[in-house]
């Protein structure tokens, strides 16, 4: 359990999600986690101001790493307190890496693994949420694999 922090100003925009006294936030970013092919109904997230909770239990630490980046890079969005148990195996946590202005997936890779050419490996593991190689943005949190 930790506190994974995130680029506040980044992320896709949920209309409403961080408005003070937003009562339907929870169900809101339920359905964003369905939306992007998470959903798990053993898993809840509540909001307090630009922090959320995600709670519950998963399969798998892919899974869950998945589900926090999901909410994490959402806009407005600071912090996520990572409260998730995982049910399966343990596995060593991939690593995150910030996109920064200019990267694309192939100088990721070569920033982390020395070969360009392994940019699918990062792109597979940040599906369901990256649909494109090509569409990556400054800010966004990216999972990396061993």
């Amino acid at each position: 359990m930790s506190l994974l922090s995130f680029v506040k100003e980044a992320g896709e925009k949920l209309l409403d999600l961080l408005t003070p006294g937003n009562a339907n936030a929870s169900e809101q970013l339920k359905d964003h986690i369905n939306k992007v092919g998470l959903g798990n109904p053993n898993v809840q997230a509540t909001v307090d101001g630009d922090k959320v909770t995600v709670t519950g239990e998963v399969a798998s630490q892919e899974e869950k790493e998945k589900i926090l980046l999901a909410v994490g890079n959402i806009a407005g969005v600071g912090s996520v307190d990572d409260q998730i148990t995982v049910s399966g195996p343990v596995v060593t946590a991939a690593q995150f890496v910030v996109v920064k202005s200019g990267d694309t997936l192939s100088a990721i890779s070569l920033r982390v693994y020395g070969d360009a050419n392994k940019y699918q490996k990062i792109f597979d593991a940040n599906k369901p949420m990256l649909k494109d190689v090509n569409k990556i943005y400054p800010g966004q949190t990216l999972r990396i694999p061993e």
